[in-house]
């Protein structure tokens, strides 16, 4: 089961609704209220404490959703002077009309959830933690101090995960023996989208990258990069191991695993180095090669012809993913029906 609101990563982890709790965010709104005197990119924010909305005797504050917002606001308000007049104020009533939608939906649902009495327990809540930790490459303590920079803690990350945990718990009793994907499904999805299981070909190569360096003339550091990159050409063809030259002389980050790029398609490096790459036969190994990186030397250590993906190798995650793909439908649609039959209540002066 696909974890609809809990994310693996580390932002994600306390903003974890935006993406589910408000998709397209078409339901009714409060009409908008016209300010006098405002410049033209100006925006009059509501009192922080003000009720926005209430649903089923839930009031959502203005503060909620200025919450959600403000990093949106943030991000626009380098651009405003190159925004034509009102620009501002229409991004930001969109930004306040999502976010609302947002917080409707999680009320919607927290309810049902109450409702259900469902506890999570708190080993679940830690390994989840310790997941996204992992995948960030840190402890649960580096974890903790990394979210407290972006103004977060433990605690208050901990109840997000545990709330989302209840809700992902919650949907998977509601869509339980009503969403099926079977393996006709995937094979009818399989024979309609042929072009998504197509592996182009494929080179593996290594590469030693000489930098000029940043400081001094441009053209004689360049000078030197090159006088560099041929002396080591040189020793490449006397016999000098390729890989040791590389983690000792590379520019590039490759150099810590000898200067292997591993497979790559066409269009994923640059047209020059590609032109060449591409032209080398397995073992072979290039004369130096300029791009804007600098220069190259290019060996190519493997090589694969286009191949179709086979149904019988696909089909798990073809199932997989149409089967996230029902889910995701079912609960917004599960959502939409709360909301019809929800009591929902804008204050009389907006």
């Amino acid at each position: 089961m696909r974890n609809w609101i809990v994310s693996a990563s580390v932002l994600a982890c306390v903003a974890m609704f935006a993406a589910l709790l408000c998709p397209g965010c078409g339901s009714e709104k409060p009409e908008e209220s016209e300010t006098d005197n405002a410049e033209p990119n100006a925006v009059v924010e509501p009192a922080a404490e003000a009720v926005a909305v209430t649903v089923n005797g839930v009031d959502i504050l203005e503060s909620e959703i200025e919450k959600i917002i403000r990093p949106d606001l943030d991000r626009l308000a380098d651009k405003t002077k190159y925004m034509p007049a009102g620009a501002v104020e229409e991004y930001t009533r969109q930004f306040r009309e999502h976010a609302m939608e947002q917080l409707i939906r999680r009320v919607l649902l927290d309810g049902m959830m109450k409702e259900a009495k469902i506890e999570i327990p708190d080993e679940a809540v830690m390994s989840q933690i310790e997941e996204i930790a992992s995948k960030q490459g840190m402890s649960v303590d580096e974890f903790a101090e990394r979210m407290k920079q972006y103004g977060h803690t433990l605690e208050g990350i901990k109840q997000e995960i545990s709330e989302g945990l209840a809700r992902n718990q919650f949907m998977a009793a509601q869509w339980q023996d009503k969403i099926s994907v079977t393996e006709d499904d995937a094979k009818k999805y399989y024979d309609e989208n042929p072009e998504k299981f197509k592996v182009p070909e494929q080179i593996r190569a290594s590469h030693i990258l000489i930098t000029p360096a940043a400081t001094g003339d441009p053209n004689e550091e360049k000078a030197k990069a090159r006088t560099k990159i041929e002396a080591l050409l040189a020793q490449i063809k006397d016999g000098a191991d390729f890989a040791e030259l590389a983690r000792a002389n590379s520019s590039c980050p490759s150099a810590a695993d000898g200067g292997d790029l591993n497979f790559f398609p066409r269009g994923k490096t640059t047209p020059a180095f590609e032109k060449v790459a591409f032209g080398l036969k397995v073992g072979e190994l290039s004369d130096i090669v300029e791009t804007d990186y600098g220069f190259h030397i290019i060996k190519v250590t493997d090589h694969q012809d286009p191949t179709d993906i086979p149904f019988e190798q696909a089909r798990d995650q073809i199932i997989k993913s149409l089967t996230e793909a029902k889910q995701i439908e079912f609960a917004d649609e599960y959502l939409k029906k709360l909301r019809a039959e929800a009591e929902i209540v804008y204050p009389s002066n907006t």
